[in-house]
């Protein structure tokens, strides 16, 4: 999980570079501002591209906090207590932690669970899903924005030349790959639900009802949210955005927003 974590941190750190570009690009155009999707106060596309950013950023610190405190089982025996290890050192204790120091180092973990159980504890799958769940929800929140803005006609998401938008409608301009993020988006937001049912349910040191689910729902979080920041990084590269219509729309509001500083 560590180094899946650490693929998922260098895509991250892409898309933010590129969204960056993106915010700083169009930071001076004025856009309507949407509160309840109606038109509100005026704000620019660089200046709302920068509230993913916000989340991006925040998804950034989380992934870098879990790196930051990773650990490892060690050498703890079947039921977390080392008895046969300690056994085998004669009942010398420091020899004990050694051990567990040095199968820790030639993972390339710092160090390992002090106390554990015959697993290590299995909130460490709910904490690290948490973690991707936060990631989905940042890049769920940004498609449904690339879809509605598209239906506005002001930003639209790469669409290729030979690219149809319907197998019935052929002249249809759909936002399949912002439709694609939401859908496994949603897929890790309820998949992180597992690890956190897993981890509640163990009884004391250790129960094997973990197992089956951990080995599906685990690594199936982790391909989801690469393929989420591949779309997303995609998709920021390839944003179009109709100035003209973005002007139009704003100008057409004007006099409504003249009942505030504009």
């Amino acid at each position: 999980m560590t180094e899946a974590m650490q693929l998922v941190k260098k895509k991250l750190v892409c898309l933010i570079g590129e969204l960056a570009k993106f915010a700083k690009e169009y930071k001076d155009l004025p856009t309507l501002a949407f509160t309840h999707f109606q038109p509100a106060q005026p704000t620019t596309v660089g200046k709302r591209a920068s509230l993913w950013l916000e989340d991006l950023l925040m998804d950034l610190e989380d992934v870098d906090y879990q790196l930051s405190k990773a650990k490892l089982l060690g050498c703890k025996g079947t039921t977390g207590t080392q008895a046969s290890f300690l056994e085998l050192f004669e009942g010398d204790h420091e020899k004990c932690k050694m051990l567990d120091k040095k199968i820790a180092e030639k993972m390339g973990y710092e160090e390992s669970f002090p106390v554990s159980g015959q697993t290590y504890p299995r909130k460490l799958d709910s904490q690290m899903l948490n973690t991707l769940s936060l990631i989905a929800q940042s890049a769920y929140k940004f498609s449904n924005d690339i879809r509605l803005l598209q239906h506005l006609k002001q930003i639209e998401e790469p669409f290729e030349k030979s690219q149809i938008g319907s197998s019935a409608m052929a002249y249809k301009r759909n936002p399949m790959r912002s439709e694609r993020i939401g859908s496994l988006a949603r897929y890790v937001i309820v998949d992180a639900l597992n690890p956190a049912i897993t981890a509640s349910t163990q009884w004391f040191e250790r129960t094997l009802d973990d197992s089956a689910n951990k080995r599906i729902s685990v690594p199936e979080a982790f391909l989801a949210v690469d393929a989420i920041l591949s779309l997303y990084i995609n998709v920021v590269d390839g944003l179009v955005v109709y100035d003209k219509v973005i002007n139009q729309q704003f100008m057409r509001e004007i006099p409504f927003m003249a009942t505030e500083n504009i």
